[in-house]
């Protein structure tokens, strides 16, 4: 494999720098991603998403933020605004997967011809609405199927895909703190 060679769609030579640079610096390593997000009424709310800290400093190459609202169906009381936050979860899930699974499969020159995936996950709105104490109040179960098309065997694959940020953060236990701030 070339330094300039793209594999994936990822630039291994860029790839390789990076992983040399966190190798020399592991500090380089810590980022901090920030949502900010409003209330739009009844359903509706709107995430903003521009500024992160990375490799060291501010983030300044984004000009401008991306913005996703979420709503909920009619038969959650929603207006059909846009995907709702649990959506938006399984949505995070599958591009994690799927991206990782690239990336990590670039870094030791297997080559992915397709990756496709379907998420779903099951949720009792007895827990979410406060109606028993022994349903859970997210998912009790998420189910991931990945279509990959790779001359590597699946083993090899699935064990690139456990790299995933979102994976190990939705699966094993993470710290959340929420503050709240009353206004005046």
């Amino acid at each position: 494999m070339t330094q300039t060679q793209n594999l994936n769609g990822v630039d291994v030579a860029a790839l390789q720098q990076t992983i040399q640079a966190i190798q020399a610096n592991p500090q380089l390593g810590g980022f901090q991603f920030r949502a900010h997000n409003q209330w739009l009424g009844g359903t509706q709310n709107r995430s903003q998403i521009k500024d992160f800290y990375g490799a060291g400093s501010e983030d300044q190459t984004r000009t401008e933020a991306y913005v996703m609202d979420c709503g909920e169906p009619r038969v959650l009381t929603g207006k059909e605004e846009a995907a709702n936050p649990v959506e938006y979860l399984l949505h995070g899930l599958a591009g994690c997967l799927t991206t990782t699974l690239a990336v990590h499969a670039a870094a030791r020159g297997i080559e992915i011809e397709s990756i496709s995936s379907e998420v779903e996950g099951d949720i009792d709105l007895r827990g979410f609405m406060g109606l028993s104490e022994s349903v859970p109040r997210g998912f009790s179960t998420i189910r991931v199927k990945m279509r990959v098309r790779s001359d590597a065997p699946a083993d090899k694959i699935k064990a690139l895909a456990q790299y995933s940020p979102v994976f190990n953060t939705i699966s094993q236990p993470v710290n959340v703190q929420v503050q709240i701030e009353k206004e005046q």
